[in-house]
């Protein structure tokens, strides 16, 4: 019998997929997105008991369908949607209707990221909805990324919900003249899908591998129907890039291991060569963009033998580059790290400076965890001490919180030898 946490990871791999399967079939994302969480729980409640389906994927679109139309009966004031679906399709009363195999269909996840990305959405509303439709992050995820209230964002994707719907969004590929704009936004929420899972803002974990995998999937789905894009080549590469290093990131227990420290023989040097492989085709064949020149630093890190083997010069001149493409202040805390590598940490301490009252970024832990780790450099440990010390007390995340509590308690006891965030 399957275990609880391989179930719910098994929930959260189906959940994009069985949403995409409703949403073909009926087209109305609010309703469909309900139906879907209803079988879910449904799921959750009854499989670690009874153990899992034959075809579990089959099991949740009829649960959902059923859960669907009880949802659409029950609310009198939406009589007309319940017309529309009830005569439109009826929902599937066994798996044999779902398909012979009970696969339910085909996947129809990158279809629902692409509608996530309607252009009557707004960019910030396009990823938001997208992180909760095909993501599976939670309200408080999507805030956190985005650095607003919770309140705001749980706004945000209801107004979305709603402009989907009043736009008479159809669940389809996108027509040639709205697929570029529509495919921006999906890499961009590709981006910090992954970056959730790779380092989760908040919980007893640091990693959660199904968010890093599905948004590497649906960069490979992405990267074959836009073969010739060098961003979208490059989105792939940094997220394999970066993905091959997850192995080494923590120990046994969970407690993170800083980049420097690492050992890189635990790095998966399969997808080292395809990320190196992908970003250098994406340098040479298209336009200099903000995924390629990320994936690129990550490959100069990937491809060091040891730290010290670092070509800091190389991952400074990249970050300026990026600046000027992208600026943003995250960019500006990462090229600090690189200065303070390469001119010294005064230098980087410099740059932080530079954005201390941009308000995006001010009360963010990583602002005092890199101005703690240059600190340190610069041979100020009861100033790095209280900066790890800030970092630990920002962050929602159990792992990063030990692992800066540590620092700074090492640095206080005047036994810390660390080099690296």
């Amino acid at each position: 019998m399957s275990s609880r946490g391989e179930i719910e990871d098994l929930l959260r791999e189906l959940a994009p997929q069985v949403l995409g399967a409703l949403l073909r079939r009926h087209g109305a994302l609010d309703v469909c997105e309900d139906a879907v969480q209803e079988a879910l729980l449904s799921a959750a409640r009854d499989w670690p008991a009874e153990g899992l389906p034959d075809h579990p994927r089959a099991w949740l679109i009829t649960v959902a369908n059923r859960r669907l139309i009880d949802l659409v009966r029950s609310e009198s004031a939406r009589r007309r949607r319940e017309e529309r679906i009830l005569l439109g399709a009826p929902p599937a009363e066994s798996l044999q209707e779902l398909g012979e195999d009970g696969s339910a269909g085909r996947d129809d996840t990158l279809v629902l990221l692409l509608l996530c990305c309607h252009p009557a959405l707004t960019p910030p509303s396009q990823i938001a909805l997208t992180l909760r439709a095909v993501g599976g992050l939670t309200t408080a995820e999507i805030a956190s990324a985005f650095f607003v209230p919770e309140s705001t964002m749980a706004q945000r994707i209801s107004r979305a919900k709603q402009t989907i719907r009043e736009a008479g969004a159809a669940f389809s590929m996108p027509p040639p003249e709205e697929l570029d704009q529509r495919l921006r936004a999906a890499m961009h929420v590709l981006y910090l899908v992954f970056n959730e899972g790779y380092t989760t803002t908040s919980g007893a974990d640091i990693h959660r591998a199904d968010l890093t995998r599905e948004a590497i999937r649906l960069a490979r789905e992405l990267h074959n129907l836009r073969p010739n894009d060098s961003e979208v080549a490059g989105l792939l590469a940094l997220l394999i890039l970066t993905e091959a290093r997850r192995p080494a990131r923590t120990t046994p227990t969970g407690d993170l291991i800083a980049l420097a420290d690492q050992d890189r023989n635990c790095w998966d040097r399969d997808l080292i060569r395809e990320g190196v492989d992908r970003v250098s085709e994406a340098l040479a064949s298209g336009p200099l963009g903000l995924y390629q020149l990320q994936a690129a630093i990550a490959a100069v890190h990937d491809e060091a033998a040891s730290a010290d083997d670092t070509d800091w010069p190389e991952v400074l001149a990249l970050y300026e580059t990026l600046e000027r493409i992208a600026p943003n202040p995250m960019a500006t805390i990462s090229r600090a790290v690189a200065a303070g590598m390469v001119l010294g940490p005064g230098a980087g301490l410099d740059l932080l400076a530079t954005i201390d009252t941009d308000t995006r970024i001010a009360k963010h832990y990583l602002l005092y965890a890199v101005r703690g780790h240059l600190l340190e450099m610069a041979g100020h440990p009861e100033e790095a001490a209280f900066s790890f010390e800030s970092a630990a007390r920002r962050t929602a995340s159990i792992p990063e919180k030990r692992y800066l509590a540590a620092r700074a308690l090492r640095l206080r006891s005047g036994s810390d030898r660390s080099t690296s965030v």
